[in-house]
């Protein structure tokens, strides 16, 4: 009985020993399989991914200036008048044609009502000048019916002389009183000259008196004073109770439909500046906007002293949000097409690079779980500070690789770090 126990407890601890066995051979395999992907990962590189962008290589000077509206006008008086009215402040935004100032009118009023009577007058001269014309014409038709009678008692006392009926004096008197018909008739209408002259006369002094009503209307027309432009008030130069003389100013307008900045440049960089070319503009009252300007004028004179040249910059203010007075800093550096700006470190290429000069960069495709670099040759510019300009080969808005930590190969998975883009 006892030999039994003892051969059943052998089994039962071979069995146990057995069973470790297996357990071991198990975990060790378990173990094995994670060291070996651990591996490989370990071999897979990390990689910092970047986004290709355009930019400058060089820091571009920039230029001081102020905004002041692309036109400024001075509202002036052109009579003589008390300001009686102003219907607009400083600030205060004025559309063309609007009316601005009134003038006190009433002298000029009553030299108006003095012209346009004198002209009534004229114009009764001139009625009454036609009404002598045509008098004067009834006139030259009446000489004329006594001279057509006169010619025949000529012709009939002439026959009757002939046959012995009357005298040769009857003759005579008939021709004298024919030839005073002649007379008349001539000065009738010597007399009709006369009188159109008058006519025309007349005519002439309503015409000086009418163009002398339209001088004094236009005058009293000055007494309104109205915009110019479309814009806005800038300054009260005087207020309303004074006096105003011609040629005095009233009001300061400027029009902000464009925005105009002078700066001043040295002569040195001028070279690189031309009429019309695009500028860059910054404005410390809008920081988060860029704006695009146009070189509008180069002055013809530098200032003798600085050597700068003033060079006016035009700015569009669709929504007239740019005010005067602003501080502007202008930058003539390139506006257009750009090239692509990349750290030195995602080049495979070493040492001093020359405009030209070709160099590999790793492009990324595929997403995080399963990203890919591919090779790429790439055209190289200058290179400033750690950054390398790139002329041709990678284009704004793909990924490439901007380090890696190790040496890349063409088709090679890579895993992105926690800095990539």
């Amino acid at each position: 009985m006892v030999i039994k126990k003892r051969i059943q407890a052998a089994l039962i601890l071979a069995s146990i020993l057995m069973l470790g066995s297996v357990g071991c051979k198990f975990v060790s395999d378990s173990e094995a399989k994670e060291e070996e992907t651990v591996n490989f990962e370990e071999r897979i590189p990390s990689v910092d991914v970047a986004i290709a962008r355009t930019d400058s290589i060089r820091d571009a000077i920039e230029y001081i200036g102020t905004t002041q509206p692309v036109q400024t006008v001075a509202l002036r008086s052109q009579v003589e008048g008390q300001l009686l009215r102003l219907t607009v402040d400083v600030g205060d935004r004025v559309t063309q044609g609007q009316l601005l100032a009134q003038l006190d009118d009433s002298l000029l009023q009553a030299q108006v009502g003095k012209a346009e009577a004198e002209l009534a007058t004229l114009n009764s001269e001139v009625i009454s000048a036609q009404g002598e014309v045509k008098s004067a014409i009834s006139a030259v038709a009446s000489a004329k019916v006594q001279l057509e009678q006169a010619k025949n008692d000529v012709d009939r006392l002439q026959e009757l002389y002939e046959e012995g009926a009357i005298a040769l004096r009857e003759v005579e008197l008939a021709r004298t009183a024919y030839l005073t018909a002649q007379q008349t008739l001539s000065s009738a209408r010597s007399e009709v000259s006369v009188r159109q002259s008058a006519v025309e006369a007349a005519k002439g002094r309503v015409i000086a008196q009418q163009s002398l009503i339209q001088q004094e209307q236009e005058r009293l027309s000055y007494t309104r004073l109205n915009s110019p432009i479309t814009g806005y008030v800038l300054q009260r130069v005087i207020e309303t109770g004074n006096l105003v003389q011609p040629g005095s100013e009233i009001l300061r307008l400027g029009d902000f439909s464009q925005v105009k900045v002078v700066v001043p440049v040295s002569e040195l960089d001028l070279a690189n500046i031309r009429s019309g070319q695009s500028v860059r503009v910054r404005l410390d009252a809008f920081p988060r906007d860029s704006f695009v300007g146009r070189v509008s004028n180069i002055s013809p004179a530098a200032d003798p002293t600085s050597r700068q040249v003033p060079i006016e910059v035009i700015l569009a203010n669709p929504e007239q949000k740019i005010s005067s007075g602003l501080l502007a800093r202008v930058s003539f550096g390139q506006t257009g097409s750009q090239p692509v700006i990349i750290p030195e470190t995602a080049l495979q290429t070493s040492g001093n690079a020359t405009t030209g000069e070709r160099g590999t960069v790793f492009v990324v495709r595929g997403d995080k779980k399963n990203a890919m670099v591919t090779e790429r040759m790439v055209r190289l510019g200058e290179r400033i500070d750690g950054q390398v300009e790139v002329l041709g080969g990678l284009r704004p808005g793909e990924r490439y690789v901007s380090r890696s930590s190790d040496a890349l190969k063409d088709n090679q998975s890579v895993k992105l770090s926690i800095l990539s883009d």
